[in-house]
C-alpha cells in the first residue's frame, strides 16, 4: 500500500499540519493590547484560514486527478476538511472577539487554547508518521488528541456553569457562551481528525 517514497498527498497532508502548527501557535502566544492589535490578531488568523482554503483547493484538485491514492480518497479527503474546520473555528473565535472588542482571554479561553495547541502538535506528528510510512505509531498520537478534546469537554461544561453562576449581564452571558462554544467545536474537529487517523490505521492494519 505504501511505497518507500513519501507520497504527494502525504507531504501534502503535513504541510496542512505544519500550516495548523504555525496558525495555532500565533492563536495561542500573540498578545491583544488594545482595539488595534486584536484586530490585526484577527487579520492574522483569517489570513491563515484563506491560506488554509487554498490548500484544502489544491488537494481536492489534485485528488481528482489521481489514478492511486496511497490511502482511500475519502480518508484524504476527510482529513483534509477536518484539518479546515480547526481552522475555520480559529478564525470564527478571532472574528468574534474582534466583533465583541473582548481584549483578554480568560482562564477558560487560555486552557482550551493550550489544549488545541496541543492537538495541533500531535495532529502533525501524526501526519508526518504517515508520510514516513510509520502508520502503527499514528494510534498514540490520535488517542492523545482524543485525550485532549476530553479534556476541552470537561472544561465547557465547567465555564458554562461558572458563566451562568457568575456573570449577571446577559449579553457578556451570550457573548462569552458563544466563544466557548467555538473553542468547544475547534477541539470537536481535532477529535474529528484523531477518529479519521484512527480509522486509516484499521483499514491499513
Amino acid at each position: 500500500m505504501f511505497n518507500k517514497k513519501s507520497d504527494k498527498f502525504s507531504l501534502y497532508l503535513v504541510d496542512f499540519a505544519q500550516h495548523l502548527v504555525q496558525a495555532t501557535d500565533h492563536f495561542v502566544h500573540y498578545k491583544v493590547k488594545d482595539p488595534v492589535t486584536l484586530r490585526e490578531f484577527a487579520n492574522t488568523i483569517k489570513q491563515y484560514e484563506t491560506e488554509a482554503d487554498n490548500k484544502v483547493h489544491d488537494i481536492i484538485k489534485n485528488l481528482n486527478q489521481a489514478f492511486i491514492t496511497p490511502i482511500e480518497r475519502e480518508d484524504i479527503m476527510q482529513l483534509t476538511m477536518t484539518l479546515d474546520d480547526i481552522m475555520d473555528g480559529m478564525e470564527q473565535f478571532t472574528a468574534l472577539m474582534d466583533i465583541y472588542q473582548i481584549l483578554n482571554s480568560d482562564n477558560y479561553i487560555d486552557r482550551f487554547s493550550d489544549n488545541i495547541l496541543k492537538c495541533s502538535n500531535e495532529i502533525l506528528t501524526a501526519m508526518e508518521l504517515i508520510a514516513d510510512k510509520k502508520l502503527k505509531k499514528v494510534e498514540s498520537h490520535a488517542i492523545m488528541i482524543k485525550d485532549y478534546e476530553q479534556q476541552c469537554d470537561d472544561l465547557y461544561r465547567e465555564s458554562l456553569r461558572n458563566l451562568f453562576q457568575s456573570e449577571k449581564d446577559p449579553i457578556v452571558v451570550i457573548q462569552y457562551k458563544e466563544i466557548y462554544e467555538t473553542l468547544e467545536d475547534i477541539a470537536d474537529a481535532c477529535q474529528n481528525v484523531a477518529s479519521t487517523l484512527q480509522s486509516i490505521i484499521m483499514k491499513n492494519a
